[in-house]
């Protein structure tokens, strides 16, 4: 129960090479000005990761950190779960800047996700988005980079390898809206469809938790409310990372061919 509780708490352990290794591209890409402290090996597993212990002890005074031959013990205390494969990385927190409009790509796609309960959703949300094309998220209030470890490993990296910018969801609805970007939020009070609703151009996507959804000030700005048809009557919303998907997966379907 600790370390179900540990989840939601601040965490910048980062558990396995995808992690790792997104958190170096990040930096690589000047996405990411997170730094890498220390990574800790299982000496015990040295044999079956020597191949990633010897990249990592190749590249480690580029990045600046120690790597430290450990055991599984002192892993399983400081990681909340079980597939680390024997490499953890300690590293800082992350800055998030602040949305300007230099910032924002002459025709791109965004994305701000608002009211997910949990940082594992929150990460499954943000792993879709990056497949499916997404220029950046914009972080509006409560979200789960705090959790930054957690949700690393749940978006397979895709967390530490986006641009992501700080703005309320106001401040964000009106700056991509003055660069001509259409507002678009995931919403079942519509007649509009998925799949029929023109996406081809600048996007903001919106979407919601299912408990709190989108605020009323973000309905208020959007220029289109777009639902998810389903295939047979089905009173329950989706999951907030299953209606992210298909809604990342629509917009880069429509923009394919177009940038």
């Amino acid at each position: 129960m600790q370390k179900e509780f540990l989840k939601f708490k601040n965490s910048t352990v980062f558990e396995g090479m995808t992690s790792i290794r997104a958190i170096i591209a990040g930096i690589d890409q000047g996405t990411n000005n997170r730094r890498i402290e220390k990574i800790y090996f299982d000496g015990e597993k040295f044999k079956k990761i020597s191949k990633e212990v010897g990249y990592l002890r190749a590249v480690a005074e580029k990045y600046g950190y120690d790597l430290i031959r450990t055991d599984a013990a002192f892993l399983d205390e400081i990681t909340l779960g079980n597939t680390h494969g024997g490499i953890v990385a300690e590293a800082s927190e992350r800055d998030f800047p602040a949305l300007v409009k230099d910032a924002i790509l002459p025709s791109g796609f965004y994305a701000m996700i608002q009211g997910i309960e949990d940082p594992y959703n929150f990460g499954y949300s943000l792993r879709s988005l990056f497949a499916c094309g997404c220029d950046g998220i914009i972080l509006d209030g409560r979200n789960w980079m705090s959790a930054a470890g957690v949700v690393c490993r749940s978006s397979a990296g895709a967390s530490e390898r986006f641009s992501i910018y700080n703005a309320t969801d106001v401040e964000a609805c009106e700056l991509f809206a003055s660069l001509g970007y259409k507002i678009v939020c995931a919403h079942e009070d519509t007649d509009n469809l998925l799949g029929e609703v023109e996406l081809s151009g600048p996007v903001l996507l919106i979407v919601g938790g299912e408990k709190r959804g989108i605020s009323k000030a973000v309905i208020e700005r959007a220029d289109t409310l777009v639902k998810i048809p389903y295939a047979r009557e089905f009173r329950a919303s989706l999951s907030a990372a299953s209606a992210t998907t298909m809604f990342a997966y629509e917009i880069m379907r429509q923009r394919r061919g177009k940038r």
